[in-house]
């Protein structure tokens, strides 16, 4: 069912994503209201209202599903027990359930092998003794992983050719929790897809982006990505296997490695809009922000077409005093999160250059 212009849009987390969110929402003719406990977060400073709360506060919970005709969320470490607890009272979107399988990498994974779709081997790890026989089994070499929280490569420690033996402190080290070991892959690049599914299980895809870390964070999206049409397609169809194995409505970023006989592992899943899809923002009539949108209020989905080529970057840190001389570049679109505070490796906004899309790429 569609909402009708004027509904409000909950959305749990205030950060840059729901910030972006909340802006597409408005253009659309929708309020929104942020729970978020962070008081004049990214998001409210663009949202109607902000409910300074936990995830978890259950009269919080009460109050935002009293407000909203639908509730979606920015990130994907909300409570499951928050989503199952607002669903209850409020339609919520993307569905609990693909939280669930992306909160626990040893689950998404799991699941994406029961669909069909392949990914790095792996294990899991419950002690320096089962990381010591994990190694040996994937030839001394594998990425450590917590299998729950983590991201912009916290969490993680990488072994390269390693001789089995003796692992003593690392669980401790790693905080004593449930972990994942994966093996090391050798990939030839990085890409990443952004998808949507509306309600009556139409899905539509972006060009996939292809991606750049530095230090675990995302630095650089590039789009068209080197790879062959071919590939991109099969991209597009895991994707779309992954939304409709969730029953999935909204948008969702997944990350591929590509190999070099141009086959693809994913790496993970993300229920949420994604960095990587950022550039949609400038590249695009419909970018990933306001697809997410249009999914959980019921209109139709946006074309999905890019009208130029473009390269969209982090500002992360320091970056952000950059500003000065990218709003004199021409065909460049900032946005900048509104956060009061710089700090080595924080998101504090991003750029995407424009440039002339050939008549064949």
């Amino acid at each position: 069912m569609m909402l009708a212009p004027g509904s409000t849009i909950g959305i749990v987390g205030g950060g840059q994503l729901g910030r972006m969110l909340a802006m597409a929402a408005a253009r659309l003719g929708y309020r929104v209201a942020i729970l978020e406990p962070q008081a004049d977060c990214p998001a409210a400073q663009v949202a109607n209202r902000q409910i300074v709360a936990a995830y978890d506060d259950p009269a919080a919970l009460a109050e935002l599903a009293s407000i909203s005709a639908v509730v979606t969320y920015e990130f994907e470490n909300v409570p499951v027990e928050a989503a199952e607890t607002l669903a209850a009272r409020v339609p919520v979107l993307p569905p609990p359930r693909a939280l669930e399988v992306s909160q626990d990498r040893l689950v998404e994974k799991q699941f994406l092998n029961g669909i069909g779709i392949d990914t790095a081997p792996f294990l899991a790890i419950d002690g320096d003794s089962e990381l010591a026989s994990a190694l040996q089994a994937f030839g001394g070499s594998g990425v450590l992983k917590t299998r729950r929280m983590g991201y912009d490569g916290k969490g993680q420690r990488v072994f390269r050719n390693m001789e089995t033996g003796s692992y003593a402190g690392v669980f401790e080290a790693m905080g004593a929790v449930p972990l994942i070991l994966e093996g090391l892959i050798s990939f030839e690049r990085e890409i990443s897809v952004i998808g949507a599914r509306s309600a009556d299980g139409k899905v539509v895809t972006y060009e996939p982006a292809q991606n750049v870390h530095r230090d675990g964070i995302l630095h650089i999206s590039t789009v068209p990505a080197a790879i062959s049409p071919s590939t991109a397609d099969i991209a597009r169809q895991a994707v779309a296997s992954i939304l409709g194995a969730l029953g999935y409505v909204g948008v969702i970023g997944v990350e591929f490695f590509v190999l070099d006989d141009g086959s693809l592992l994913v790496n993970e899943m993300a229920p949420r809009v994604h960095n990587s899809g950022h550039w949609t923002e400038a590249a695009c009539a419909i970018s990933q922000f306001e697809q997410h949108i249009r999914a959980v209020a019921g209109l139709a989905l946006g074309d999905t077409r890019r009208h130029s080529n473009c390269v969209m970057e982090n500002l992360i840190g320091g970056d952000v005093d950059r500003l000065p001389e990218l709003v004199t570049e021409p065909d460049v679109l900032v946005h900048l999160y509104g956060k009061a505070e710089s700090r080595p490796g924080r998101k504090m906004g991003h750029f995407t250059r424009l440039t002339a899309r050939p008549a064949v790429d």
